[in-house]
């Protein structure tokens, strides 16, 4: 009878720790374990007095939380952090060779924001206000950063 109420313990144990560690914010583990350990303090109550129930729920809630804080303090969400950084930036300027003036054909449907082909390479546009059907030309008016404002011709 000691072994099923280990068991169910250290089970009940490792599942609420992989509810802390591994899957957080699911809450089925956690319930899950905190059922299993709570049947097995109950089965020491019933099987083995209230003596050795009283032993089994010190011990259970003492090696939770030992348990808890351990896995806490230790570099365990270090591990499990993600650590690599993101290069890119949004709203850096246009690396193509479009000038004011340039002219091109639209690629897509500009409503108001499309693709547009100007010498070879296509890019992202967005009209003044218009939509702008796809196979017709356009005109570059204006460049601000990133944004490139076309109007039709």
């Amino acid at each position: 009878m000691w072994s099923i109420i280990l068991v169910l313990v250290v089970i009940g144990f490792l599942m609420l720790l992989l509810e802390i560690l591994v899957i957080p914010g699911t809450g089925v583990a956690g319930v899950l374990g905190f059922a299993l350990m709570a049947v097995g303090v109950w089965i020491a109550y019933r099987d083995q007095g209230m003596v050795a129930g009283h032993w089994v729920l010190s011990a259970t809630l003492a090696v939770n939380l030992v348990g808890i804080v351990v896995a806490l303090r230790s570099k365990t969400w270090k591990k499990a952090a993600l650590t690599t950084e993101i290069s890119g930036k949004a709203g850096q300027n246009i690396d193509s060779n479009v000038q004011v003036g340039d002219r091109g054909i639209t690629i897509s449907r500009c409503a108001p924001v499309g693709t547009v082909e100007f010498n070879d390479q296509l890019l992202e546009v967005t009209t003044q206000s218009q939509f702008i059907e796809p196979k017709k030309e356009v005109e570059i008016i204006h460049i601000e950063g990133n944004k490139i404002i076309v109007k039709q011709i």
